[in-house]
């Protein structure tokens, strides 16, 4: 006997064993997408080789399941949940049509996880019902929304994406940052370089990578004159995405910021270069550790020269 079919006969075992004290209110259908539903979310080890055959068994019902599913994002279990988003997942664009209809929903609960399956689906015809969540009150829908427009990554999406960086919650700014990056909105460049200054840490170091995925001559042309910002940790982070970009315009930029009258600022300068000229075969960070005053920032470069050589 095959290892499946071993599989789904015990499978169907513990169904009828299952199904048996179900209340007689629920219909055979529901009563099997239950007990189908405790094997697949089960985190017990005597169903771990059954997960997949259930989640499996359950997503080839389509259509039909998928209203049993949505009920589900009502859990309090976050294995369940993940659980409903897997087997959306094996469903796929079928599911679409009733996930869409969901998000009219007065439970933002659901419908912050409905935006969530769309967004795993990826299916472009969702971009539509996301964006008109996006302006949902409840934030972690918008947050959801947001996300999930950016992994479907239809270029429908860039202007509400672009507005969502102006939200007055941290993170969906966050989502809205790394979004832009995935869609590629071009007009998203001087917003993602202000953001390096973001309140919330998440939406700063998110927006380094963001920037990474646009046109590099615009981003650093923007990197540029912000490196002046009256905000110095603005300067100070577009010292490290310069780093991460590396070319001889970053080079010329952050060897231009080791004579700052900011130790910090020389120091994140410093720093970037040794991305930049790991081997320091300009000589700008040999003169830079000559003059140095700050004997911790001295430590730190020098470490970081020594590690790149030993590569």
């Amino acid at each position: 006997m095959s290892k499946v079919i071993a599989t789904n006969l015990v499978i169907a075992i513990l169904l009828v064993v299952i199904i048996a004290p179900v209340a007689v209110a629920k219909s055979d259908f529901e009563s099997t997408l239950d007990s189908l539903f405790v094997v697949a979310s089960s985190a017990e080890i005597t169903y771990q080789s059954m997960r997949d055959s259930a989640m499996n068994q359950i997503a080839s019902y389509g259509v039909n399941a998928v209203p049993y599913l949505i009920e589900k994002f009502t859990t309090k279990s976050s294995w369940d949940r993940w659980t409903v988003i897997w087997i959306f997942q094996r469903i796929g664009t079928p599911a679409v049509p009733l996930l869409l209809e969901a998000l009219k929903r007065p439970d933002e609960l659901v419908v912050q996880r409905v935006c969530w399956a769309l967004g795993d689906i990826r299916d472009s015809s969702a971009v539509d019902g996301l964006i008109g969540v996006c302006h949902h009150p409840c934030w972690q829908v918008r947050d959801e929304a947001v996300g999930s427009l950016g992994r479907i990554g239809n270029a429908r999406a860039s202007e509400t994406v672009l507005e969502a960086l102006q939200d007055t919650i941290g993170q969906v700014r966050k989502s809205a940052v790394v979004s832009c990056g995935q869609l590629k909105v071009a007009d998203a460049v001087e917003e993602l370089v202000h953001g390096l200054g973001d309140e919330f840490y998440g939406a700063r170091l998110t927006a380094i990578n963001s920037l990474l995925q646009l046109d590099t001559a615009r981003v650093v042309a923007v990197l540029a004159d912000s490196l002046g910002s009256p905000d110095a940790g603005v300067g100070h982070m577009v010292c490290r995405v310069l780093g991460e970009i590396g070319n001889e315009e970053a080079l010329t930029l952050l060897s231009g910021q080791l004579d700052s009258s900011d130790p910090a600022r020389r120091k994140h300068a410093a720093l970037a270069l040794t991305q930049v000229d790991p081997k320091d075969e300009c000589g700008f960070l040999g003169k830079y550790l000559e003059q140095e005053t700050d004997r911790l920032a001295r430590l730190k470069i020098e470490s970081a020269l020594n590690s790149n050589r030993l590569e």
